[in-house]
């Protein structure tokens, strides 16, 4: 963000910009642009509910004016919550911070809105419901189900209160968030010698040799960030080196670790679980899980979880199995007579090296960033035929970030933003965001734009990044989002791109992609020597299919341990103490997990998924999708990974649809059946299949 001074009789913000100008955002420019544009929009929607009262609306009279009162609301905001996650700084914090209540108050205010739900009712009733086209017709169904999921049907004082809850629960949320990156970002060990970091590949000792330059220090700084902590986990020789840092990052947050009860996210867990609770019982559901289901595909927590039970139950012999192997190897060749948690990626890299004679550092340098980007765009160029461009002049928030532009038979229909590297005052993870989504407007046709941000390491001594294998499969994921949100047909924002999808089945055009990095065809375009350019040989491409699901049941028993974790949270416990969450995560690792336990490690304090995003009671729809992707991705199997009609009928039935109807329906139509599980175990290599 440009810190140059400028006229304050002018906000960015309250403008109106293709995209959002970032060298004009400050953060004082955050709270009074909010305040602006909540005050503009109360007026607006009341007169909008006045004249829905007095005349029976149309969808131009009344809904088309109301999603264009939102839009402009979201246009302001969505670039401020990006930069709060890409480029944090103590003044925007605060600035972001400052408007958490007023928009949630908001929110509130809308859901509850009785004139607003009584347009939307008599738009639902009236003589205009025969004009609505079927998208239209979604559109308002969701409407009114929202509203009823907002409390609009309650008494005054439990109206009151979920405005409360609401409120808190956002402020809760982002400390959560912000306490994370402060525990992440506390935490640094210095190492002169490069002997302490034997083992460690060349790739991050330069980042780690970088890190410590950048902060004036000599030698290396291992930090908390994943480019940093994964590799010295994964590959120092050095136990004790590898346990002080395992340490240090599942304490983040908590009351253990070296920075016990500094930034302790337990009481914000406790405060978040109980509201959590608290709301879904005000709104009629027995538990938060029940409210949480209202808007997915699957029909109950009891379903979900005899889902994961049956997973569970199919892979959980296999797991077993992959552990005691690994055990043994440690004891026998590496001579860890105990494995710890600390040695468990160590031995796994060492034993998948030993097996397979294949480790990601072996594959970085054949992929170089450059290349696996432009490999991804050749991937999405042959699948749906569309075409990218680099726009080196639009507006951006960091040197590192590029924007292109999509376009289709030589017309612009979307753009996005790549953000790939790590760095201070950005958050971990990586995620697709919308910037702009597409929708119709009196001025013509809004088209989208994503967000896309990934948390790789940056390139050092000028030479270009290298990712690992996983890093490339985790840029293809979060660009099937990307497609999501920016291959949509749908003109109405409630239901475009990723809007209205059901949150369980928004994770299949992501895992979709991902498959293109383990086929020869699709590695072809994106996996080139950064010296030499050779492609990929293809010993080593069957090293890494053979390798492919390496413990994989271990890595499933992974998943199942969060996803069932997490669902009970929300079903079982309704004002649990810290206590109780940790008696609860111990008892699912009791019965699912493999791995071996430390008393202190404090995963859910940094469970940010839960407790910061989206996906409360909802993390098992990454399991239920990859039931959907793996399917969707037979078809292809089938057909031939890059056979047109099969990707047509994907970008028509799934990726084009967004929320205009049922994910279920959508499934069927691409392929012609309900979604099996068989493809996914077959694909993970379960041999319970």
């Amino acid at each position: 963000m440009s810190s140059n001074p400028e006229s304050s009789t002018t906000n960015p913000l309250l403008e109106s910009h293709e995209l959002p100008p970032f060298g004009e955002i400050r953060a004082e420019h955050v709270e009074p642009a909010v305040e602006t544009l909540l005050s503009e929009s109360r007026e607006s929607i009341d007169r909008l509910a006045e004249q829905a009262a007095a005349t029976p609306p149309t969808w131009d009279t009344f809904a088309a004016p109301l999603e264009a009162v939102n839009d402009r609301l979201t246009k302001a905001w969505s670039p401020v919550s990006h930069l709060n996650g890409t480029m944090n700084s103590p003044a925007l914090r605060e600035a972001y911070q400052a408007c958490l209540e007023k928009l949630s108050e908001f929110g509130t205010w809308v859901g509850q809105h009785e004139g607003l739900f009584h347009g939307w009712q008599a738009l639902q009733e009236g003589p205009a419901w025969e004009t609505l086209n079927a998208a239209q017709r979604r559109t308002v169904e969701h409407a009114l189900r929202d509203f009823r999921l907002a409390g609009v049907d309650l008494p005054v004082e439990k109206k009151v209160r979920y405005g409360e809850i609401q409120s808190r629960l956002s402020l809760l949320s982002n400390q959560f968030s912000n306490n994370v990156l402060d525990a992440t970002q506390a935490w640094h060990k210095d190492i002169d010698s490069q002997e302490t970091l034997a083992g460690v590949p060349e790739s991050a000792l330069d980042t780690l040799k970088a890190t410590a330059e950048a902060k004036g220090v000599a030698g290396y700084r291992i930090t908390l960030d994943f480019p940093s902590f994964f590799p010295v986990v994964s590959y120092a020789d050095n136990r004790e080196l590898r346990r002080e840092v395992y340490t240090a990052f599942v304490t983040r947050a908590s009351d253990e670790g070296p920075d016990a009860g500094k930034f302790d996210n337990a009481e914000i867990m406790e405060e978040i679980l109980a509201l959590r609770s608290e709301m879904a019982q005000l709104l009629g559901f027995a538990t938060y899980a029940d409210y949480s289901l209202a808007t997915k595909m699957a029909e109950s927590p009891e379903q979900v979880l005899d889902f994961l039970n049956d997973l569970a139950r199919r892979a959980l012999p296999q797991a077993k199995e992959e552990f005691a192997e690994l055990a043994t190897y440690a004891r026998d060749e590496l001579g860890l007579a105990t494995l710890e948690p600390w040695d468990v990626a160590y031995a796994s890299e060492k034993l998948r090296e030993a097996r397979h004679s294949i480790s990601q550092e072996q594959l970085r340098p054949y992929f170089p960033a450059p290349q696996v980007v432009d490999g991804l765009f050749q991937v999405v160029e042959r699948l749906y035929g569309v075409r990218f461009e680099e726009d080196t002049q639009a507006p951006r928030y960091h040197e590192d970030v590029r924007y292109f532009r999509i376009t289709e038979n030589g017309l612009p229909i979307a753009g996005f933003y790549l953000d790939l590297y790590a760095r201070e005052g950005k958050r971990g993870g990586a995620w697709m965001a919308d910037c702009r989504v597409r929708r119709q407007t009196e001025q013509g046709l809004q088209l989208p734009v994503a967000f896309l941000t990934c948390n790789f390491t940056a390139p050092v001594g000028g030479r270009p990044a290298l990712l690992t294998h996983d890093e490339v499969t985790t840029l293809f994921h979060e660009f099937g989002h990307g497609l999501h949100h920016m291959l949509t047909q749908q003109q109405i924002a409630d239901i475009s791109g990723i809007n209205g999808v059901a949150w369980d089945a928004v994770e299949l055009p992501s895992q979709f992609m991902e498959n293109y990095c383990w086929e020869r065809e699709g590695l072809d375009l994106l996996a080139k020597h950064v010296d030499s350019g050779e492609p990929l040989p293809a010993e080593l491409l069957e090293r890494l299919q053979a390798a492919k699901n390496f413990q994989s049941a271990m890595g499933m028993m992974r998943q199942i341990e969060f996803s069932l974790f997490d669902l009970r949270l929300h079903h079982e416990v309704s004002a649990p103490s810290a206590s109780d969450v940790q008696a609860l995560l111990d008892e699912v690792r009791e019965a699912v997990s493999v791995l071996p336990k430390v008393p202190f490690n404090r995963f859910q304090n940094s469970f940010g998924h839960v407790f910061a995003g989206g996906y409360a009671a909802g993390y098992y729809s990454y399991k239920w999708a990859e039931v959907l992707s793996a399917d969707a991705w037979s078809a292809f199997e089938e057909a031939g990974i890059f056979d047109p009609e099969t990707g047509q009928r994907f970008r028509r039935e799934i990726l084009e649809q967004g929320g205009a109807r049922d994910a279920a329906d959508l499934f069927i139509a691409f392929r012609g059946r309900e979604p099996s599980v068989e493809p996914l175990l077959r694909h993970s290599g379960i041999r319970a299949a």
